[in-house]
């Protein structure tokens, strides 16, 4: 079996996996929420009101107010739906499952023994690239 079949089957296991079923549930919870879609479609008509206004020469202040406001809130809304802060913690967890993958396949690629790298977490202080602290 070449390193692509074998990829196939880490991919086959990621997909019988717990995390990914539970992530997939959660997506399909936020797609069926209609509440929830009516607040997102709102959320990006608003922000996209607002960038408009932004990028003018000449900005109605008062207008950039009152649209920032109303994104906000619409974010706290989308935020705090049930549905969406399921979906949220279920894909930081596939996050993380997919980043031990990565590191990995990443150290066994740099040299690394592969019964013996281990997917360990090291902070390199950037929370954007992160798959969460343990």
């Amino acid at each position: 079996m070449n390193a692509v079949d074998l990829a196939r089957e880490v991919g086959k296991a990621i997909q019988a996996d717990e995390r990914y079923l539970k992530y997939q549930q959660a997506r399909v919870a936020n797609d069926n929420d209609e509440e929830l879609q009516n607040l997102i479609g709102e959320f990006n008509m608003k922000r996209m009101q607002l960038n408009q206004e932004m990028s003018k020469t000449e900005k109605d202040n008062d207008k950039v107010s009152e649209l920032n406001q109303d994104v906000r809130a619409l974010y706290g809304k989308i935020m705090t739906n049930e549905r969406m802060a399921a979906y949220n913690d279920a894909k930081v967890e596939m996050d993380r499952l997919l980043d031990q993958i990565n590191t990995v396949i990443t150290a066994c690629a740099n040299g690394d023994d592969p019964e013996t790298c281990e997917a360990e977490h090291h902070c390199s202080g950037s929370c954007s690239t992160c798959g969460g602290c343990h």
